[in-house]
């Protein structure tokens, strides 16, 4: 499915060219033919929606000004808070609930002319990273629908990759849009921590949750970009500073730029291997995968890049410094539904028993696993010897890459060790579902931006992403080094016989 560019559709509504109604209505077609298929919405909001288009369209024929996504549908993960309209989370505990706010990233897509066209489905409370933690049934991969889409932000992926919206928006928490981005073929930018408004945002873990675009092409998530960021004083964790554009600056190419290949993330690189830091890579990345890394690497270096390889031992424990930060916060943030203040109620003899009835019944699995692994983080006697050491980890992180920043100004390495994996495959084993977040994890404990880029597919013709890192704040270097992987990227390979289109 092509699917149509988001700055190239808002440009024909501003101009009259075509209607925010007409556009709306063949995205929605989209949808109604093949959404029972893929499940990538929890809701599809087509009459508001409808209203929004035809207000649109109201204002390009009043002369008005129409904003740069003016008419675009957009779609939004459903731990997004949206006024008076269900946001779920995925989650039985929320399934009810309306919240009477919207989140500052939807009030910012509305004022840049965006269309809402539904909230997309996810892992129950962002927990997941492939889609089928989900309350509501898992969402399937557009390419390949016996595949899982990615996680947690598999509905906003697969939506764009289908064709039922240009943009959408998820949140990364541990590479929840770049990993989903990556599976499914379609660029995910994981803004600086503090660059994008987290206000309305259902908080899973709030030091490292991020809020940014999914789409299907560089452009597309610049603009988007430039919608949502900014200082918010909803937020206090906003950072009060100037958003320097971004899609000014796309086609600037790269020459001269220096990129460092991760050796931690790409120990089987050919590249790595010259190098002879093949030693302090982690296993588990799938040769394809490491193929698609070296052409990309490759590309960049035609395009006029220097390419090495740098070094960040610390990268191989981002995994289990994680999977403590994570939960602990999520225990934390998760306590608050508890039958009184927030989420459904079950009735009990007394507070304690409805406390614990309403929260069984209330949070899947792999909620209750995290808050469990969490609580006992920050348990008292275990403090230390957990969550606060990889605290130190985290510190330690920091430093590292801030070493390696001095000597290259962007890192590549894969998003995802492998492409889209089959349904239930992993979810018996947690551990092994975990490995998926290998390479996207350090950019959240960091807070640094990350972009993921399609670069062609794997031996089993399914996309493979590559990952661009950089320093906080360095989106617009990132975007306009993805804009040159992606016009090097070859041609996605045909889909495999039997493989619905």
């Amino acid at each position: 499915m092509s699917v149509e560019r988001a700055s190239s559709l808002a440009a024909e509504v501003a101009s009259g060219r075509r209607t925010a109604r007409r556009v709306l209505e063949e995205h929605l077609a989209r949808i109604s033919a093949r959404d029972a298929e893929l499940g990538a919405f929890n809701l599809v909001l087509a009459d508001e929606a409808r209203v929004r288009a035809d207000a649109v369209d109201a204002a390009v024929a009043a002369g008005e000004p129409a904003g740069p996504l003016a008419g675009v549908p957009v779609a939004l993960k459903d731990n997004l808070c949206t006024r008076g309209v269900l946001t779920t989370c995925s989650s039985r505990m929320l399934q009810h609930w309306r919240p009477p706010y919207d989140a500052t990233v939807v009030q910012r897509l509305r004022a840049a002319g965006a269309v809402i066209v539904g909230k997309t489905n996810l892992d129950e409370f962002a927990m997941g990273s492939s889609t089928e933690n989900s309350a509501f049934g898992p969402t399937r991969n557009p390419h390949d629908v016996s595949r899982v889409p990615g996680g947690s932000s598999g509905g906003s992926a697969a939506a764009v990759a289908a064709g039922f919206a240009p943009l959408a928006l998820g949140s990364d928490t541990g590479g929840s849009i770049r990993q989903p981005a990556a599976l499914c073929g379609v660029v995910g930018l994981k803004p600086t921590y503090g660059r994008v408004s987290r206000y309305g945002l259902v908080a899973f873990a709030s030091s490292l949750d991020q809020i940014g675009p999914i789409a299907a092409n560089v452009t597309d998530a610049a603009v988007c970009f430039e919608a949502i960021a900014g200082h918010d004083p909803l937020d206090s964790t906003s950072l009060d500073a100037a958003v320097e554009p971004v899609t000014s600056g796309l086609r600037r190419g790269v020459d001269g730029l220096r990129v460092g290949l991760l050796a931690e993330l790409c120990g089987d690189s050919a590249r790595v291997k010259q190098a002879g830091l093949q030693s302090a890579g982690l296993a588990g990345v799938a040769p394809d995968v490491i193929d698609r890394l070296d052409a990309a690497a490759d590309a960049l270096e035609a395009a006029g890049a220097t390419v090495g390889v740098v070094s960040a031992p610390s990268v191989v424990l981002g995994l289990s410094a994680y999977y403590l930060i994570a939960p602990a916060e999520a225990s934390s943030n998760l306590a608050r539904y508890d039958g009184v203040r927030y989420g459904q109620r079950v009735d009990a003899a007394d507070a304690a028993e409805m406390n614990t009835e309403s929260r069984t019944a209330g949070f899947g699995a792999e909620v209750k696993r995290r808050i469990m692994l969490g609580t006992y983080a920050l348990s008292a006697g275990y403090y230390d010897a957990y969550y606060g050491k990889a605290l130190r980890v985290r510190t330690l992180m920091l430093r590292e890459f801030a070493a390696a920043y001095a000597d290259v100004d962007v890192l590549l390495c894969p998003t995802a060790p492998t492409t889209a994996f089959e349904l239930g495959a992993k979810t018996a084993d947690p551990l092994l579902m975990y490995l998926n977040d290998v390479c996207t994890i350090p950019s959240n404990l960091t807070g640094h931006p990350a972009v993921s880029v399609p670069f062609g597919t794997g031996d089993d013709g399914l996309p493979v992403g590559v990952q661009l890192m950089g320093p906080a704040l360095s989106e617009p270097l990132l975007m306009r080094t993805a804009a040159v992987l992606e016009d090097a990227a070859p041609a996605m390979a045909p889909a495999p016989a039997g493989v619905a289109e």
